[in-house]
């Protein structure tokens, strides 16, 4: 099982044989699509080999003059990048990747009918938690819950039902991001709120990030396997423009930072995490319009909020550098927020085998990590600082010798994961 967690591009014999001998089954094409609202990325696999084939970027939909198209064959070794593309919607960025995965110098395969499936990376839905075709009924319950996450579900309607005109024959699935942790114990799910508002209403912890902690808990699987342990201890630090903490326990969620909506939990780039919801009527009352409020806690808070530089963390980090305070108090909100779950969670889960960081700022931000672990001296965890330095791209341990856990950085791969979920749905 732990080949699964690679993905395999190229043609690799003895890898499709090790994968029909263990699993069987027929080999199934499956096209990954992750929508964002100004953005389309594409992989497209060969399951349940996990082979890639070919992958697509889009960056800058709805741009007339300044999107930027990014294709790889990874059969044949053809990569382009077309920059100044008039890309107006999801339907001209999904067309032009479709015509390279189709065309004769380009393409890997010849019709768009050998594609089997479309797995698309999903939020929420109301009532469908886990894996789902992505029917009339799935679709209607992303458009129940809109209020909940209005970007993320409005991109993710607009790019399927564009992607449905061009694929009809294909079968669409939803990986939701809830459907990892549904294995969260009611106990972590509840809010102190009156119970017949999760009866009626749906109210709870759901978190997010599922499809990067599950392929997270793959990996730590492997790893803890290969390590003689019959069960670990994990808490997984997702940090990019969107962050969260997640406690895995034998490869299942048991807590996040997450709530109901993508609003709560740790700062984001833009968003404003956990917050006293009485500030919401407060500012109400000192003469601020709902659309005021919710864009600063949406759109102008968070990283950008504090620090009034930037929603990246490398730019708010190089102005605190050089002396910027307000940049400085950003990043030190920011480190205490994670600081403050990990310990949370080290508590429930009595102990820790594995801390993981992972996505953009988790793998690519050498002072985030240090600043992090720092902090978690006093729960026996010291880094090793020439490999906390130095990582990048792989599976990397940067921890110290004596560390009483094991400290790594882990790239995520949320589409090889939604991959797989796709192709194991019945």
């Amino acid at each position: 099982h732990g080949i699964l967690n690679y993905e395999i591009p190229g043609n690799v014999a003895v890898f499709r044989w090790l994968f029909g001998r263990a699993f069987g089954g027929l080999d199934m094409k499956i096209l990954v699509c992750n929508a964002g609202s100004t953005s389309l990325k594409f992989k497209f696999y060969e399951m349940p080999e996990c082979r890639l084939y070919a992958q697509g970027h889009v960056e800058r939909v709805g741009s007339t003059d300044d999107a930027v198209f990014h294709y790889r064959n990874f059969v044949n070794g053809i990569s382009e990048e077309l920059k100044g593309q008039c890309i107006l919607g999801y339907r001209e960025g999904i067309r032009m990747f479709l015509l390279y995965l189709t065309d004769p110098d380009t393409g890997v395969i010849s019709d768009v009918k050998e594609i089997e499936r479309v797995g698309f990376k999903t939020v929420l839905s109301k009532g469908h938690f886990g894996v789902h075709e992505l029917d009339e009924e799935t679709m209607q319950g992303m458009r129940d819950w809109l209020a909940l996450a209005p970007v993320h579900n409005s991109a993710y309607l607009s790019a399927i039902e564009t992607m449905r005109e061009a694929l009809p024959e294909a079968k669409f699935v939803g990986v939701f991001e809830t459907a990892f942790h549904q294995t969260i114990p009611m106990e972590r799910k509840m809010f102190g709120l009156p119970y017949e508002w999760y009866e009626d209403y749906g109210v709870q912890r759901l978190g997010y990030h599922g499809a990067s902690h599950g392929y997270i808990a793959d990996m730590l699987g492997e790893i803890a396997g290969k390590e003689g342990r019959k069960g670990y201890r994990a808490i997984s630090c997702h940090l990019g423009g969107s962050c969260s903490i997640c406690a895995i326990e034998d490869g299942k969620s048991v807590d996040t930072s997450f709530g109901m909506s993508l609003e709560s939990g740790v700062i984001h780039a833009n968003r404003v995490g956990d917050m006293d919801a009485s500030v919401l009527y407060f500012l109400e009352s000192e003469g601020m319009s709902r659309e005021e409020i919710l864009k600063g806690c949406q759109k102008n808070g968070g990283l950008l909020g504090i620090s009034g530089v930037s929603n990246e963390c490398r730019y708010v980090l190089e102005a605190a550098e050089a002396g910027n305070e307000r940049a400085k108090l950003a990043i030190d909100v920011f480190v205490t927020n994670i600081v403050h779950y990990i310990g949370s969670f080290f508590v429930d889960l009595g102990g820790l085998d594995y801390l993981v960081f992972t996505a953009g700022i988790g793998e690519h931000s050498a002072p985030i990590r240090r600043a992090v672990c720092e902090k978690l001296a006093c729960l026996g965890i010291a880094l090793n600082t020439e490999a906390n330095e130095s990582c990048g791209g792989d599976v990397t341990v940067i921890s110290a010798a004596d560390s009483g856990t094991k400290v790594l950085v882990i790239p995520t791969n949320e589409e090889i994961g939604i991959a797989r979920r796709t192709y194991e749905f019945a």
